[in-house]
């Protein structure tokens, strides 16, 4: 063996070794505790979402049951919740804005619309507030010709879908890393 070979060998040992040392170090952040705690999993199943307050039949109580709705799945995927050892508190805003404008008509052609959202996790053994966060969505829709209303108003409620499942993703995102590091 020539004497670089023997160096590729000497530092493939090396690394081998390196991860050998480390493997142990690493654990799957969804994956069950062999000593009998609850897992991740059974922490987020756990996490009880409540209606937000929003007027009946508004557009915004429609976009909270999404939010809601996209939340639970995500914290309970196909499962129903565990009995509540957190409440998870959640107020909202939107918005909308036009970006571009026919100039011809003078009507937007394209619009962002966004959600910004507050959230405060509360213990239910202690009533205390855990943890409070803020996250946003934004998203853009084209808006076809004015004569068609019904594409217009389905590309403004697919853009409200969209923002509500990216405003529960980043809260679930942030309840897993509360629930792992504690922080």
């Amino acid at each position: 063996m020539s004497l670089a070979n023997t160096r590729i060998v000497a530092r493939l040992l090396a690394v081998a070794a390196l991860a050998a040392l480390t493997a142990g170090c690493f654990q799957p952040m969804y994956a069950e505790h062999p000593d009998g705690t609850p897992g991740l999993r059974e922490k987020l199943m756990g996490v009880e979402v409540p209606p937000v307050d929003k007027n009946n039949a508004s557009r915004e109580a429609r976009i909270q049951v999404e939010i809601r709705n996209a939340l639970a799945f995500k914290l309970y995927g196909n499962a129903t919740g565990m009995p509540p050892t957190h409440r998870l508190v959640l107020r909202f805003n939107t918005n909308r804005s036009s970006l571009m404008i026919d100039q011809a008509t003078g009507l937007p052609t394209s619009e962002n619309y966004g959600i910004d959202a507050q959230y405060n996790l509360i213990e239910l053994a202690t009533n205390k507030s855990v943890m409070t966060g803020t996250t946003f969505s934004r998203v853009s829709y084209d808006i076809p010709g004015q004569l068609q209303r019904f594409a217009r108003a389905r590309a403004f409620r697919d853009a409200e879908d969209r923002a509500a499942n990216e405003i529960a993703e980043n809260i679930q995102t942030r309840l897993a890393s509360f629930f792992v590091a504690g922080t």
